[in-house]
């Protein structure tokens, strides 16, 4: 997985050498979080130490302080990279959803949340189950956790509270309904990673059709 960052230089103002010492910090910053990423998908992020971060990147292990205080602190941020682009409305377009798309925005929506076979795809997913059992036992990482899951239940109670102003969803099973289906999403997108064959595309489209249905009798 490649890592995209934002210009370290926006509304900066400074001379040539200034910026020079910006550019080789920044670019040296994705470099750790780069590597940091494939480290902890590869050993897990416990077993992988600053030492062996400094290694892949080429640096000492001193120069890492330079740029992160603390591992707690590389470790925040590259949840925040690899997570920056995984949100509710990147996956569901909720504002162009119709009586006669709902159910077919929820489905396809769902269906490309799930990993595809593709090696990278599935070494973010080994990073976030690193996050979670680290999460279970520190506050500090909870929290981010928490708050990517609460985003997509939101997100599927604002979709399907739309779906009850088209006539399909009944109102008061909206917010238990969304939060099946946001667990149920995180949940097939674990068994995938893990390669347990099931099947997923159907498990979701019949979750999908028997809210949708179930509500409408």
């Amino acid at each position: 997985m490649t890592i995209h960052y934002d210009n370290p230089y926006n509304g900066i103002n400074s001379d040539e050498g200034s910026l020079k010492v910006i550019k080789k910090r920044e670019i040296t910053s994705s470099h750790i979080v780069q590597a940091a990423y494939e480290l902890f998908a590869e050993h897990g992020i416990e077993r992988t130490s600053l030492g062996l971060i400094s290694k892949k990147v080429g640096i000492t292990k001193s120069s890492i302080y330079y740029h992160f205080a603390t591992k707690e602190e590389l470790i925040s941020r590259t949840f925040d990279y690899i997570f920056r682009d995984h949100y509710f409305a990147a996956y569901f377009d909720a504002e162009s959803v119709n009586k006669d798309n709902f159910v077919e925005t929820m489905i396809r929506g769902g269906l490309n949340m799930l990993p595809s076979d593709d090696e990278e795809y599935r070494s973010t997913l080994r990073v976030l189950s690193e996050f979670t059992m680290l999460a279970e036992r520190d506050e500090q990482f909870r929290a981010p956790l928490l708050k990517v899951q609460q985003d997509f239940i939101k997100g599927f109670y604002n979709l399907l509270l739309k779906g009850s102003d088209l006539g399909l969803v009944e109102p008061t099973k909206i917010e238990v309904s969304a939060k099946i289906l946001a667990l149920l999403i995180d949940n097939l997108s674990r068994c995938k990673m893990m390669k347990m064959d099931l099947e997923y595309q159907m498990i979701w489209e019949e979750t999908v059709n028997r809210i949708i249905i179930r509500e409408n009798t």
